[in-house]
């Protein structure tokens, strides 16, 4: 499995959030690319350890990992146990997430502070630590061709409003603000930090919305390209992004969203 001729060989990258939908598919896209990965799962073990299973079965390079970032110690154990299995880390991808809806009027303080606390201060948390590891890897000459790579899974909504889910929008906004400083910050380092955006993707945190003809047909009239997104189409993306091909790129938010986030409604002018 591992060849030169991969774009991701001798890598080692983290997932986090990678026991279903998109963190599950980008782990095992990057598998296939050639990395080895750490795959972090909160609550769900099962499906991150059978992918890793898969993946160690077909000659790859693969680990299991508990973890809850927005805890800042499961965050350092989770890039120990990472640097430990592989003896380095050369990728980040930041995708945990959850959602807690309700109008600001229900939404309870532990609602708004369970996403925040995943979906930002977990952004943050696992950005630092692969900070801190790309700049001691550097230091002792030991980088790919960049120091190290950090994609944040963030959403369409770090710029589309989106009434009832204040707290997601916000988190997923702040997202928006985290890597772009952060890649101003660290771009002379050699460390490069984007974010891929997803729009509507066929996944278990939004199945009400696609699950039934009724939702799907309400939802197509959001998506100009006719179809909701597969977990496979940011897994293809963030390994562009996490390879030397995009080299160049740092500072952008790659949208995988069918053009969600042209605000359709303005199609007919209006």
């Amino acid at each position: 499995m591992q060849s030169s001729k991969l774009p991701l060989a001798d890598h080692a990258a983290i997932v986090t959030g990678a026991s279903s939908g998109i963190g599950l598919a980008i782990a095992g896209a990057l598998a296939n690319a050639g990395a080895s990965v750490a795959i972090n799962y909160s609550s769900q073990a099962e499906p991150a350890e059978e992918l890793a299973r898969h993946i160690t079965d077909r000659g790859g390079r693969a680990i299991a990992v508990q973890a809850d970032v927005s805890q800042e110690q499961d965050v350092v154990r989770l890039f120990h146990e990472a640097a430990t299995a592989f003896g380095r880390i050369d990728l980040l991808v930041s995708n945990s997430g959850v959602q807690k809806d309700a109008p600001i009027g229900d939404m309870s303080l532990e609602d708004w502070n369970t996403v925040i606390d995943i979906n930002l201060t977990g952004q943050f948390l696992c950005a630092r630590e692969a900070v801190r590891r790309f700049r001691v890897q550097l230091a002792e000459g030991r980088p790919a061709r960049s120091a190290g790579v950090i994609i944040a899974v963030s959403s369409v909504h770090e710029i589309i409003p989106w009434a009832g889910h204040v707290n997601y929008a916000s988190a997923k906004g702040g997202v928006r603000m985290l890597m772009r400083s952060l890649a101003q910050e660290v771009a002379s380092d050699g460390i490069r930090v984007n974010a891929v955006a997803p729009g509507a993707m066929r996944t278990p945190i939004n199945r009400e919305a696609w699950d039934s003809e009724e939702a799907l047909t309400k939802l197509l009239k959001l998506i100009p390209y006719g179809r909701i997104g597969e977990p496979e189409d940011v897994a293809r993306a963030t390994v562009w992004l996490a390879s030397d091909d995009a080299d160049y790129v740092t500072g952008t938010t790659l949208f995988v969203d069918g053009g969600m986030s042209l605000y359709p409604e303005f199609r007919d002018n209006g």
